[in-house]
């Protein structure tokens, strides 16, 4: 029997590092290992890392030749800030006049707090010409001298003249330090928040490096060929240069690889992913098959890091039930993990036995109305977990699963001292632990504008089970626990895709500006292993901020080829019907590539004009696009200029508000290519243009429009 080529991700946590191997092809899981995150190790968290990749190797009866991919996703640069271990910087600012005011303000970093009572450590030292070597190696001696172990170079304006922040670096070489310039960070105006992104992802560089070259050699030496990604806080992953580069783009990270493991292998479209813990419940959101980014808050202070939006709520599957007055007063923030309780419904009834109700605190300053009983096997904590459980929430196999008479029997007590029945407890416990989940999710539902109606919940995390089933069960949407949700995290990192995101402000870009950002993103994840005809790039054009932004996705060459499962004609209309809300004999086929399908129907309101919505559907039966209203035409590459030119020139609208360009999206090939973050109708033809480059004059084209209002 031939051992199949896997993938492999590894998910570098606080406590524990685990591992997954995923069959290359199937995308099955073959195997999973947890081992002891090796923080106080010679080598660090690297030690942790390899001896996973070692155990699951031994595990899956597979060699280091087999291993066609390998990443891992890591909490480093995040704790690192967190608990204020970090290098000294030395910030070199640059300019004369006017401009090095500006710059000598920046020395003003050294009061960013990384943790109570703990500043950023820096030293700022100032150059007036950045082609005076002399005077840059006075500045950076001067450094050395201040305990500097890594040099950053900002300079006013240096995303459009970066010689001066290059001049610097290269007369500072000499010296050994690790450096970075500003503009290599973000090229994003705004000296303040560039450099002071910058300044963060030096503090953590020096570290992040050595955990670096330790991964990589010891990877090498274990005969594991595949390059080794490193997962990004955006739900991509990077290359491992790439993250030398920019070790910040990882903080974050954990919360990125769950979704992305729901985004993957759940083939979600449109919903919010829960991931849930002992503790917390992580949240985020996919919309349109794409998860939900935004530029990320460190240290207190926004910054030009572009990370996946996530929002903690403090409520897990260990978290402890309050009680007062009698009854349920709330759930958490403390879990039985800080209290140092095991859970009461994974005890037996015999060690159950003559329970009785108490509060206690958990943590010194807590309120003292933490439930737990105490038995004669002890003192256990009544938990959300325990609550699930009793309800029959927690489905056959999950990690979280117990006997449901034990949970039964772990709720009586607290029923009894509540005057109720057990289910009613229970009911009470979870009602009180999901009402702050419910808060977040219905805000992020609102501020991405899902569908309610057919947006889904899934839970991820071993404690899936305590939140997302109720949850579903209150607000009466669609909810379900991800396959093998305990390990979603690492499947996450598996399953990746290589991501880059390139910006720039450029006030009123042309088509060749907005072009060149958007074959800059291309180049960038090609040259990290994605395969090139596999290459999506979603283009935005902001006219408030003049940023244009593109952001693109790849896979590597195997994972192009990784589809187990196929939907028929029928499961697919059945998808899209469901997702319509409409009966499948109203929904119709309105065009399609070898890869989707769209679908449509009419909704016919009283004096008001005929809608048509439609639904993209893919291969696999999931639903990737949907539009209240849209224009579908087919065509041919050769003749989509045209066509789309008459297109837009029929559906682009003109007010008070500018020129509105219709939403774009073109079917090609195996592709969405969405270019409805483009607004100018030119710009928006040229990019549609250079998507059709290359391609067969008579390949088949499908335009979706949605008209803007």
């Amino acid at each position: 029997m031939n051992t199949p080529r896997i993938r492999v991700g590894i998910d570098v946590g606080g406590t524990f590092t685990d591992a997954v191997a995923v069959d290359a092809t199937t995308l099955e899981l073959l195997g999973q290992v947890k081992v002891p995150t090796s923080h106080h190790h010679e080598d660090g968290v690297a030690h942790g890392i390899v001896e996973a990749l070692d155990r699951l190797l031994a595990q899956t009866g597979s060699a280091p030749a087999d291993v066609a991919f390998l990443a891992h996703g890591t909490t480093q640069a995040t704790n690192a800030l967190l608990e204020g271990d970090v290098a000294t910087v030395g910030l070199i600012g640059i300019g004369t006049g006017p401009a090095a005011v500006l710059t000598r303000r920046l020395a003003s970093f050294g009061k960013l707090e990384l943790a109570p009572g703990k500043k950023l450590p820096l030293a700022y030292a100032h150059v007036t010409d950045p082609q005076d070597t002399a005077d840059v190696r006075r500045a950076v001696e001067e450094l050395k001298g201040e305990g500097a172990q890594v040099l950053v170079a900002s300079q006013p304006f240096s995303v459009d003249r970066p010689e001066g922040e290059q001049a610097v670096l290269d007369a500072a070489r000499p010296y050994g330090l690790p450096m970075t310039a500003a503009h290599e960070i973000t090229s994003l105006y705004g000296l303040h928040k560039r450099t002071r992104t910058a300044v963060v992802n030096a503090a953590i560089l020096p570290r992040m490096l050595a955990t670096a070259d330790l991964v990589d050699a010891s990877i090498t030496k274990a005969g594991v060929t595949a390059p080794l990604m490193v997962m990004r806080c955006d739900g991509g992953v990077m290359a491992l240069d790439e993250m030398r580069r920019r070790p910040l783009l990882t903080v974050l990270s954990g919360p990125a690889a769950g979704v992305a493991g729901a985004l993957m292998q759940e083939r979600v479209s449109e919903g919010v992913f829960l991931e849930t813990g002992g503790t917390s419940t992580d949240i985020s959101v996919v919309r349109r098959g794409k998860v939900a980014v935004r530029h990320a808050t460190i240290l207190g202070k926004t910054s030009y890091l572009s990370a996946l939006d996530v929002r903690t709520v403090g409520v897990g599957g260990g978290s402890m039930v309050r009680i007062g007055g009698g009854r349920v007063t709330g759930v958490g923030p403390r879990s039985a993990h800080i209290a140092g309780l095991p859970y009461a419904c994974f005890a037996s009834p015999d060690q159950l036995r003559d329970a009785k109700v108490d509060t206690v605190r958990p943590m010194d300053g807590d309120p003292a109305d933490y439930a737990v009983i105490d038995a004669a096997g002890g003192r256990f904590a009544v938990t959300m977990t325990c609550a699930a459980n009793a309800l029959g929430r927690v489905p056959e196999g999950d990690f979280a699963r117990c006997d449901p008479e034990s949970a039964r029997a772990a709720i009586a007590p607290l029923a009894a001292h509540l005057g109720t029945d057990v289910a009613t407890a229970a009911t009470r416990i979870l009602d009180a632990g999901i009402a702050q989940v419910k808060t977040v999710v219905d805000a992020m539902i609102r501020d991405y504008r899902l569908d309610k109606d057919t947006a889904i919940l899934v839970g991820g995390g071993g404690g899936a089970a305590s939140v997302t089933p109720h949850l579903a069960h209150t607000t009466g949407m669609e909810g379900r626990i991800a396959r093998h949700n305990e390990v979603i995290s690492p499947i996450g990192v598996a399953l990746a895709l290589v991501r880059e995101q390139v910006e720039r402000i450029v006030p009123g870009a042309t088509q060749e500006q907005i072009l060149a950002v958007r074959a800059e993103a291309e180049r960038a994840v090609v040259a990290q292993g994605a395969a090139a005809e596999g290459v999506e790039v979603e283009v935005t054009v902001d006219p408030q901020t003049n940023t244009v932004r593109a952001v693109a996705t790849g896979a590597t060459e195997l994972r192009t080829q990784d589809r187990s499962h196929r939907a028929d004609d029928t499961e697919r209309l059945r998808a899209a019907a469901a997702s319509l809300k409409t009966d499948p004999a109203a929904v119709h086929v309105l065009a399609g590539t070898a890869a989707h399908t769209v679908y449509g129907t009419e909704t016919h309101r009283r004096l008001r004009p005929t809608r048509r919505p439609i639904r993209i559907v893919d291969v696999d039966g999931v639903v990737r696009h949907h539009a209240a209203d849209a224009r579908v035409e087919t065509t041919t590459v050769a003749g989509a200029p045209e066509v789309l030119a008459r297109l837009v020139g029929e559906s682009t609208s003109y007010g008070d508000g500018g020129v509105r360009a219709p939403a774009l999206r073109l079917l090609l090939g195996a592709r969405i290519a969405d270019l409805s973050g483009v607004l100018d109708p030119q710009p928006l033809l040229a990019l549609a243009r250079s998507e059709l480059r290359a391609r067969a004059a008579d390949e088949p084209v499908v335009a979706v429009l949605e008209v803007r209002s």
